[in-house]
């Protein structure tokens, strides 16, 4: 217990999967957590449920495209708790998709909430953590970061930018003692394979792991089927891995993937 003891955080899409795990864990951890999403109920619900196990959490309602929104975000985090040193980009978006039908208005959705998001979260945590001293900036990719899927190109590419994008953060403000990061989820058991209807058929070599007549594919079946450790990841062992890095436990850690997968990139 105490991991981040008195640290201030903010993660984003924190109302549900690996965001609610991740905010839940840092609280527990005795962190300040600032959760943000659009979806408000259940993103009050979560801070209730901080709240009640004696933990110290806010909930904003937050639009991560919106740049006006994330300074709102930022300057409430330090009205309230007096500075940020963690930031869990984890909002995100997953539109798959055939590209040679893929419309622009889709891609554009796509790079808007999983690119620009985590850009402008970045840009603007950036001024506070320097003046604590440092601080830890986590950025949710993928396995879909490190390689390419047949109807999740664009997805990858998102995924692949954000990735090479935390390197050059890193980089660029290591002497801050600002330190970036990406997280790499394989098969998690979350929301989001049941939120997009059109995850089958656009994914042919998944497509073999919907229930006849059904869109959305059994995310059991798929982890059994592909993940060498022959079951599907849950939202709490990536939030065992964000709480490594946002803690000091990780001081020496920057520009860096942590990959939990269960063996798929092996």
């Amino acid at each position: 217990m105490g991991r981040v003891q008195d640290k201030v955080a903010i993660v984003t899409g924190g109302a549900s999967g690996i965001g609610e795990s991740t905010a839940i864990t840092l609280a527990r951890e005795g962190a300040k957590v600032v959760v943000t999403d659009i979806q408000d109920k259940e993103g009050e619900a979560v801070v209730a449920r901080i709240r009640e196990a004696g933990g110290d959490a806010l909930y904003l309602s937050h639009d991560v495209v919106d740049e006006t929104a994330w300074i709102g975000v930022i300057e409430k985090t330090i009205d309230t708790y007096g500075g940020l040193d963690i930031l869990v980009n984890n909002a995100g978006i997953g539109l798959p998709g055939a590209i040679k039908d893929y419309p622009l208005e889709r891609w554009r959705e796509l790079m808007a909430v999983n690119m620009d998001g985590v850009f402008l979260g970045t840009k603007h945590a950036i001024e506070p953590m320097e003046k604590r001293g440092g601080g830890s900036i986590i950025i949710l990719s993928s396995l879909a970061g490190l390689r390419g899927s047949p109807g999740l190109a664009a997805y990858n590419a998102t995924k692949g930018g954000v990735r090479l994008f935390a390197k050059g953060v890193a980089r660029e403000h290591a002497a801050s003692q600002i330190r970036v990061n990406s997280v790499h989820p394989g098969i998690i058991d979350t929301p989001i394979w049941t939120k997009m209807d059109d995850l089958a058929p656009s994914m042919p070599d998944a497509s073999q792991f919907a229930p006849e007549g059904a869109n959305k594919i059994d995310v059991d079946a798929v982890a059994t089927a592909v993940a060498p450790l022959g079951y599907a990841g849950s939202p709490q062992d990536i939030a065992n891995g964000i709480l490594f890095l946002a803690s000091d436990e990780s001081r020496y850690v920057t520009g860096s993937e942590l990959v939990i997968d269960g063996g798929m990139s092996a």
